[in-house]
């Protein structure tokens, strides 16, 4: 690993690169929800198709992520998220000239695995630069570049599908991203583990099956049916290959994820902090759009706008948060962050389908500010709990965390909308209940009355905003559960885990003194 200092210009010239690789990351899932309506209509698709244009990329970005980290580590962290960066953006041009919907959601999947090299040798590579505080603050610029692409892509990308038609969506993604290449290639500097053993193919390869295989089962399950015997196989598919990945890094000398770290507290309560975002925001961003656009009928430019609400905390909050960490302790602010987000939740319940527009957006506002305050904290946090030689794992098993659980999320949710749609509709329509439940969760209601033409729309939004209600109780209580548990777990100690070597029994705890950020390194 390099020990050269560098100057802060060519520092902030990195953070630029790795920011602007940030800011095209969220596009690619926030234009292709806003744009799903348009997409359906011009490339066809059943509901379980169309649910693959948004989880086909969450599922690769997701199961790549390890993959990506420790590569990251053993062949050199520039490498990585420079050769991400080519084939994300070469992807994200394909993407544009589609013209069938099993080669978008098979570009959505390649796409996806460009992405998580891309941020997993990026992130990598920004914890060489900074150290301590400085990093804190490095990995908040990151968070709010983030929010960048959260709040302007929804209303970026109505505003081309209205006047482009929905390819048009990719061009800022590819802006983005060429922009972090060019930036990438001049100043980043080449950086590795020299202790890296290379890449746990086993590992990799187990954990990429079981997590498709969960992913496309509770996919099919709405339309299938729970106990539908692919739906099952898919089910044990899934269990058999997660105790083979669990089985594979016990016995590997250099395991691609460490399982004894999660021995302890505050390991744990990064990684569940991880996940919290899931099921409190992410999940909106792809069911709100779908929502309004596809349920309620409004254009694609005003759907986006709605959203600028809850996204737009996202531009500066995580900023503010990093600085806040001066006098409060990242377990709290992250903590307080979810209550705040489960208020919004709750409070968005209360308001049904054909709601006028202007009253939700307070309880968006307040969804949006509550998870911008761990936003910003969560990635800098991650590294800060293992040795900054192992950044690359560090960052592939929280960003793993984090997006696989936003793929599953996602699959959940819509799965439970689904659920809840037909059980809604089931005494009116009978049969018909769960295909027509499908084709609402995926904003596609003219297509459902067609299922039942004797079944007013009436009764058809209402049974779907019923059940778009109790989802989002259901949402309340996971955030709100995930934020007691973030401040028990993620507030106790302040060590930095050291990960465990080829026979050398548990991994041993160094404490060391707290920074200003009030987050650990290790010492070595």
């Amino acid at each position: 690993m390099s020990t050269e200092i560098r100057e802060p210009r060519g520092r902030r010239l990195v953070l630029l690169a790795v920011c602007c690789a940030a800011a095209a990351m969220p596009l690619t899932f926030t234009g292709p929800a806003v744009a799903l309506p348009a997409i359906s209509r011009s490339l066809g698709a059943d509901p379980v198709a169309l649910n693959w244009v948004t989880n086909a990329f969450m599922l690769t970005f997701g199961s790549a992520l390890m993959a990506a980290g420790a590569l990251a580590d053993s062949y050199g962290r520039k490498r990585i998220f420079l050769g991400g960066l080519t084939a994300f953006l070469l992807f994200s041009v394909g993407l544009a000239f589609a013209r069938d919907i099993l080669w978008f959601d098979i570009l959505r999947a390649l796409q996806g695995i460009g992405a998580a090299a891309a941020f997993s040798g990026g992130m990598a590579s920004l914890a060489q630069e900074f150290e301590e505080s400085e990093r804190l603050r490095a990995f908040s610029l990151v968070g709010a570049s983030f929010g960048v692409g959260l709040a302007f892509g929804p209303i970026a990308s109505g505003l081309m599908v209205e006047a482009f038609g929905w390819p048009a969506i990719f061009v800022p993604v590819v802006v983005f991203a060429a922009l972090a290449l060019a930036l990438g290639a001049i100043f980043l500097r080449e950086t590795r583990d020299p202790d890296a053993g290379g890449l746990d193919w086993k590992g990799a390869a187990s954990f990429t099956v079981a997590l498709t295989s969960l992913t496309f089962g509770i996919l099919q399950a709405p339309e299938n049916g729970w106990g539908d015997p692919l739906v099952v196989a898919m089910f044990v598919v899934s269990a058999l290959f997660f105790l083979a990945f669990w089985r594979i890094e016990r016995s590997v000398a250099r395991p691609m994820l460490d399982l004894t770290l999660f021995r302890y507290p505050r390991f744990v309560g990064v990684q569940l902090l991880a996940a919290a975002p899931a099921y409190g925001f992410v999940v909106l961003l792809i069911l709100l759009p779908v929502r309004f656009i596809g349920v309620e009928g409004m254009s694609a430019a005003d759907g986006g706008r709605m959203m600028i609400a809850m996204s737009a905390p996202l531009l500066v909050v995580p900023i503010a948060a990093g600085l806040l960490t001066r006098w409060l302790a990242p377990a709290a602010i992250c903590g307080a962050g979810l209550l705040l987000s489960a208020a919004g939740l709750f409070w968005l319940s209360r308001f049904p389908v054909g709601s006028d527009p202007v009253n939700l957006l307070a309880p968006l506002l307040l969804i949006g500010l509550g998870i911008s305050l761990p936003w910003g904290l969560m990635d800098g946090l991650a590294v800060s709990v293992v040795p900054k030689e192992r950044a690359g794992m560090a960052t592939g098993i929280f960003s793993t965390t984090r997006v696989a659980g936003e793929g599953v999320a996602l699959a959940i949710v819509t799965a439970v909308l689904s659920a809840l749609t037909a059980s809604n509709l089931d005494a009116s329509v009978g049969a018909d209940a769960a295909a027509m439940a499908q084709r609402l969760a995926t904003g596609n209601l003219a297509e459902a009355s067609l299922l039942s033409p004797d079944i007013s729309q009436t009764i058809l939004l209402k049974a779907y905003g019923d059940a778009f209600s109790g989802l989002l109780l259901i949402l309340t209580g996971i955030t709100a559960m995930t934020a007691i548990v973030v401040f028990l777990f993620v507030g106790r100690g302040g060590e930095a885990v050291a990960p465990r070597e080829a026979d050398a029994g548990p991994p041993a705890l160094e404490p060391v003194p707290v920074g200003e950020a009030g987050m650990t390194r290790s010492n070595l």
